[in-house]
């Protein structure tokens, strides 16, 4: 059963939620660390800095707080990566594409304009992300877990304005 699900091309969503809370409850209870993503970003773009404007990222109060090093939410990161590549390579769903289809459809063959608008969506993101002192998952899937009615308001902010936004995307490039 275990295999016949790791390798399905796409997983029930009630199973994979369920998989989730196994997931964060043990990551409370083994490594004391609720879900977050955002901070890793920046501490990439510390260590980053700290290569080619080591003097800078020192005079920062910012990195004083935010170490740029590689942390356990670091680690995370990259274990969402790999388990996301592990399960489309399971699931046979693993392919490179310049284009996603569903873009091509909707807005047309431009890799750079795709480019340009992932590089926005993703800064606009990150924007909002750091001004609200954590990401999606931070906020929504820790604060639900903790019962905390800002997490789940969060969350639900999230969904529902993402699906409008997707929609009219989407719908808005087809006509």
């Amino acid at each position: 059963m275990i295999q016949r699900f790791l390798r399905a091309q796409t997983w029930n969503p009630y199973l994979a939620g369920a998989v989730s809370g196994v997931l964060l409850i043990l990551s409370v209870l083994v490594a004391d660390k609720f879900f977050g993503a955002s901070t890793s970003f920046v501490r990439s773009a510390g260590m980053l800095e700290t290569i080619f404007a080591p003097e800078h990222v020192r005079q920062l109060e910012y990195f004083a707080q935010k170490t740029p090093k590689i942390d356990w939410q670091w680690m995370f990161v990259l274990g969402i990566f790999l388990g996301s590549l592990l399960s489309s390579r399971l699931g046979g769903t693993f392919r490179l594409q310049a284009l996603p289809p569903m873009w091509r459809s909707a807005f047309g063959g431009s890799i750079l304009k795709r480019a340009g608008v992932a590089f926005a969506g993703g800064l606009i993101g990150m924007f909002g992300v750091r001004l609200a002192g954590g990401c999606p998952s931070g906020h929504g899937l820790s604060g639900v877990s903790q019962l905390s009615v800002s997490g789940l308001v969060a969350l639900t902010l999230f969904f529902g304005i993402g699906v409008l936004v997707a929609r009219k995307l989407y719908r808005g490039g087809r006509q």
